[in-house]
């Protein structure tokens, strides 16, 4: 009796794990998958489509908007279904392109400089020349000796940098330790409480404050900050509304050349500048989103969706290669291998490109307020229900070693399964951790299946958000392996006869939460 017992909880513990897992796809599908990811790959063309050709892609500018109709041309002609551009959120800052960018250093020598406007920053009175000054306040009361000396001057702000010189590897690959360690769940490690921790420094936050109400009474031709190294400088964006006074003409140069104005300064020697920025304004209020789609076919699932994303914005310096046309490159790549396959998903599988993320991810948070919960009315949409799973990419071009799943241990036994034709790519980590800071958080918010990849670092955090963010950065080779194991995944996510689930207690718990703006 004892044994029947035993073989009785056996067999219901096989039944309770079989609800949430499935054998992966049959071995020939894999080998199809990847026949046409390797042996017919559209990885070079759509990279230079996607950097070279489109250029930048500053959110709401007029070169987004260009890039958008650019995708929808390729998407359709992919053989893509429901192409289209989706509205996703209003953008009071509007639309803004750099048409002009001159800046050089003519007293005591001639040194023309790599610089890079701040986005919706204004533009100079055409080619201006000045006399450099720091503006270096250690305090807001300091700021009293700066009054009456900053009109008509080029100011230099304090850099937040020091370069150091270091000694390990530009780019690098994960290690078989790192990756074992990411295997390991933080959880346990954290006390409750203490999971997030944020630095305020509110003497700071009241200097910067006093700065900028300084500048812009004093009105200086323009302000330079520093931002990047090796010669290469960084893109950041200022504050500014649709109907508000131009800004003064902000520029970012690289910490080297910034340093070496600041050295001179500090032993007397007279700097002076010219400058010549041009930038135009546009009344565009919107952040879209492009979107595209292989059906489903069962009709009992073909309303389900697999969700496929990656962020289509840019800043304006270089052309966003490893941020994030890389992404953008994969998951359209992974979407044509299903479709040239002729496979019939029984899940809609959907590929998002998303507007506005750099700008506080807008393109997400539109898609999830409109189509799963209205976060206003605290009303669960029908989307929510038929959302199966979203994988997002945004962490450069190297190639994918796993997938953090966002503590979320009822997705483990479905990536198990999924992932075995992959191990040979080297995509053979499960990691229960959670990582910030893209669009897959929009809906991990939700408590939705939604995941972001382990990629291998290459030389991202020197190049990302930076002039040198252009096609040179992607590794094509990792973006192929990349599409593979995308595809690979949405089809058996679109195939399964189950689902990852919702976490417990979504979506009821989202009513006692706080509106997020």
């Amino acid at each position: 009796m004892k044994r029947v017992v035993i073989l009785l909880f056996a067999l219901s513990l096989l039944a309770n794990s079989a609800s949430y897992s499935q054998q992966c796809l049959p071995a020939d599908y894999a080998y199809k998958v990847k026949n046409e990811g390797f042996s017919k790959s559209q990885i070079e063309q759509l990279a230079q489509f996607m950097t070279d050709d489109m250029g930048p892609r500053l959110a709401a500018s007029q070169l987004k908007l260009r890039a958008e109709q650019m995708m929808v041309e390729k998407l359709t002609q992919l053989g893509f279904s429901n192409v289209k551009i989706e509205f996703a959120y209003n953008f009071p800052k509007g639309g803004w392109d750099n048409k002009m960018n001159y800046v050089a250093m003519t007293s005591p020598y001639y040194c023309s400089f790599a610089a890079n406007p701040k986005a919706w920053s204004g533009s100079t009175d055409g080619l201006v020349k000045g006399e450099c000054i720091v503006l270096d306040p250690k305090n807001v009361a300091d700021l009293e000796s700066y009054k009456g000396k900053l009109a008509g001057k080029i100011v230099l702000m304090p850099s937040t940098q020091t370069y150091e010189m270091k000694f390990t590897p530009l780019a690098s690959r994960y290690t078989d330790e790192q990756l074992e360690e990411m295997e390991t769940d933080s959880r346990a490690n954290v006390s409750q409480g203490r999971r997030y921790s944020y630095n305020y420094n509110p003497a700071a936050r009241e200097l910067q404050s006093a700065m900028n109400k300084l500048l812009k009474e004093e009105k200086p031709l323009a302000v330079i900050s520093s931002g990047g190294t090796f010669n290469v400088p960084s893109s950041r964006g200022v504050q500014y509304k649709v109907g508000q006074p131009e800004p003064t003409p902000e520029i970012i140069l690289p910490l080297e050349d910034h340093a070496r104005i600041v050295r001179m300064m500090k032993k007397g020697e007279k700097v002076e500048m010219e400058l010549n920025v041009r930038n135009e304004f546009t009344d565009n209020q919107k952040i879209n989103n492009v979107v595209a789609e292989i059906p489903g076919s069962d009709p009992a699932l073909k309303d389900e969706v697999v969700l496929l994303g990656a962020h289509f914005d840019s800043w304006h310096g270089g052309t966003g290669a490893a941020d994030n046309a890389s992404g953008c490159i994969v998951m359209t790549e992974a979407l044509r291998i299903i479709k040239e396959l002729g496979i019939k998903p029984k899940r809609t599988i959907r590929l998002a490109l998303w507007g506005g993320e750099e700008q506080g991810l807008y393109g997400s948070r539109g898609y999830a307020a409109t189509k799963l919960y209205d976060n206003e009315k605290k009303k669960v949409l029908p989307g929510y229900e038929d959302f199966a799973l979203y994988l997002n990419m945004d962490n450069g071009s190297g190639r994918f070693r796993g997938i953090y799943l966002e503590e979320n241990d009822m997705a483990v036994p479905f990536f198990q399964a999924w992932m075995k034709p992959l191990e040979s790519l080297g995509f053979n980590t499960i990691s229960m951790r959670r990582t910030g800071s893209t669009d897959h958080v929009t809906f991990n918010r939700l408590g939705l299946p939604a995941y972001q990849f382990i990629q291998d670092p290459l030389e991202y955090g020197r190049t990302y958000h930076t002039v040198m963010d252009t096609y040179e950065r992607l590794s094509l080779q990792d973006l192929k392996i990349d599409a593979v194991i995308v595809a690979w995944l949405a089809l058996n996510a679109a195939m399964d006869d189950s689902r990852i689930p919702v976490k417990p207690g979504y979506p009821a718990i989202l009513a006692t939460q706080q509106n997020r703006r």
